[in-house]
């Protein structure tokens, strides 16, 4: 049998009649600094045969070891071994020792190891297959040819789709490049291999990539494995590098060239953002100027807004998107670091202009550093004034709400058609992302004119001046205790059954007489509310004034 010997890491090859034939010429033990005399050829020799002995009588059953961790060694009383064995590297006769098995470099792509060290050096004879050894010079080989490939595309300015087909070529594998959230930024998945991923559970509805189902260690898809990698630099999350073998598993030979991969990726992804926020900045300027007037004539703004590849020419409704506080969104959480805040925000603003992007490339989306505004098409005819579109951003933007997504409330204004409206349009969107969010909590999704009375209340500028209407109308129940609001719920499902006792008496699950006592108790804070069809309206609009102004 043929074995390659490879010492500290060189390579020599050996002819099969020196492995258990004659004595081999020159053969000398590695490490060795001199002695030529009888005693160490007589040990060298010893030792040569010991080792060639347990190769041969193990080598079938390096593969199992190898795979469990196990090291290929000769042990202690094994048959037919010579006496001149070794035990640090000292023979002392038969029984006298073992052949230490080493833990060399080749072991970290799976080549399985065995030798022994001499009594004057540390170094250690590593001996594998000739099968083995191509196996393992082909994975550096290819490992160092993937390297070099992704640096010149980076020089040369290339992109992460470049870098994803490139690891796909090399490496025979599908690729996918997600946001930390698993939004996908380039791949070179087909439509069957979605499918197979699809059915293994790890796309969601919207084709976000499941990334906290999927990680470094890997999970089945079919017949093949999936596994994903970190894209890190300086501490930061950047994003992750999906791989995707259709029929066999990633070994770790490709995992490690993976592992260099998503460091090429981090240099070009650190590169985009800096580039990003600098662009980001600069439109979401421009866009507040013509939300407050002062962006220049309307030819200039439709001119300067293609150079972004905006189109502003055309109806269109602002939507307004903020993530919800821990309160709205009914989280039990620490309030986060102003650090986490800015990259929940980064996340968030990044999301909305991909979903955008996707839908229309001419849709302007920008960062508002605590809201990302965009300017939503709406489609020549469209009955709903473009709500359909809306919700199926919004829902793209959200997916399941893995991934680590945090909620969030949306606001839509009123249909434009002109440049001249935008900024009313960008006050009703702010105002609906208010109100639909103290109206009916986070994760809420509010049109302006669907706002009913609540419409009117928002077009009052002075809150101040909404407070003292509330706090004349309903007295103490304006207060901000625990009784007042309990009446305060009572009231209005009495205005909402028409002051019915016995229907809401059934649906606050009162009793009959308790609901005319609280009738009664009510009246005599506010007045006779059941018969003055005036005062009951003051009534119900000073509740809704409550809901979006509270504190009075």
């Amino acid at each position: 049998m043929e074995h390659a010997v490879l010492d500290a890491g060189a390579a020599q090859r050996r002819q099969p009649g020196e492995l258990g034939g004659g004595q081999p010429q020159g053969a000398r033990h590695p490490g060795r600094t001199g002695g030529h005399d009888a005693d160490d050829r007589a040990v060298h020799w010893a030792v040569h045969r010991a080792v060639c002995w347990a190769v041969q009588r193990e080598v079938r059953r390096v593969p199992a070891a190898v795979q469990h961790g196990e090291p290929t060694a000769v042990r202690r009383g094994q048959r037919g071994t010579d006496p001149g064995r070794c035990r640090g590297g000292q023979g002392r006769g038969p029984g006298s020792g073992v052949a230490h098995p080493t833990d060399a470099s080749p072991r970290r792509y799976g080549v399985p190891t065995a030798g022994c060290a001499n009594r004057s050096s540390r170094k250690a004879q590593v001996l594998i297959t000739p099968a083995q050894a191509t196996e393992a010079t082909e994975a550096l080989a290819r490992i160092d040819a993937l390297h070099t490939a992704l640096t010149h595309l980076v020089l040369e300015g290339g992109d992460l789709g470049r870098i994803a087909d490139e690891v796909a070529r090399v490496l025979d594998v599908w690729v996918l490049v997600t946001s930390t959230d698993g939004r996908e930024r380039a791949g070179t998945l087909a439509e069957d291999q979605r499918t197979l991923l699809a059915e293994a559970g790890l796309f969601d509805p919207t084709g976000r990539f499941r990334v906290e189902r999927a990680g470094p260690d890997g999970v089945r898809a079919g017949a093949g494995e999936v596994r994903s990698l970190r894209i890190a630099a300086g501490g930061a999350d950047l994003a992750r590098l999906v791989c995707f073998r259709q029929r066999g598993t990633i070994s770790s030979d490709d995992v490690h060239a993976l592992e260099r991969a998503a460091a090429v990726a981090a240099l070009l992804i650190t590169r985009e953002e800096a580039v990003t926020a600098v662009e980001s900045k600069y439109r979401g300027d421009f866009l507040r100027d013509v939300f407050l007037r002062r962006a220049g004539d309307e030819q200039y703004v439709l001119e300067h807004a293609q150079a972004f590849g905006w189109d502003l020419d055309r109806p269109m409704v602002v939507v307004a998107a903020e993530l919800d506080p821990a309160a709205a969104s009914g989280q039990d959480e620490e309030p986060p670091s102003s650090e986490v805040r800015r990259r929940w925000q980064e996340r968030f603003s990044a999301a909305w202009r991909m979903v955008s992007r996707s839908h229309d490339s001419g849709v302007p989306s920008v960062d508002f550093s605590s809201e990302v505004v965009t300017l939503v098409p709406v489609p020549e005819g469209a009955a709903d004034e473009g709500g359909a579109l809306v919700r199926q951003m919004v829902e793209a933007v959200a997916g399941d709400r893995g991934g680590g997504r945090r909620p969030f409330s949306v606001g839509v204004s009123r249909v434009v058609s002109s440049l001249a409206e935008l900024p009313d349009a960008y006050g009703q969107a702010r105002r609906a992302v208010e109100v639909g969010r103290r109206v009916n909590g986070g994760r809420s999704t509010t049109w302006f004119d669907q706002l009913g009375v609540h419409r009117l209340i928002a077009l009052v500028p002075d809150s101040g001046e909404l407070r003292r209407f509330a706090r004349d109308v309903l007295r103490e129940l304006a207060e901000d205790t625990s009784e007042a609001a309990d009446l305060r719920e009572t009231l209005q499902v009495l205005l909402d059954t028409n002051f019915n006792v016995a229907a809401a008496a059934r649906l606050q699950f009162f009793h009959y007489n308790t609901m005319r006592y609280r009738v009664g108790k009510l009246e005599r804070i506010l007045g006779p509310v059941a018969s003055d069809p005036h005062l009951r309206l003051d009534v119900a609009v000073a509740l809704r004034v409550l809901e979006i102004a509270p504190g009075g």
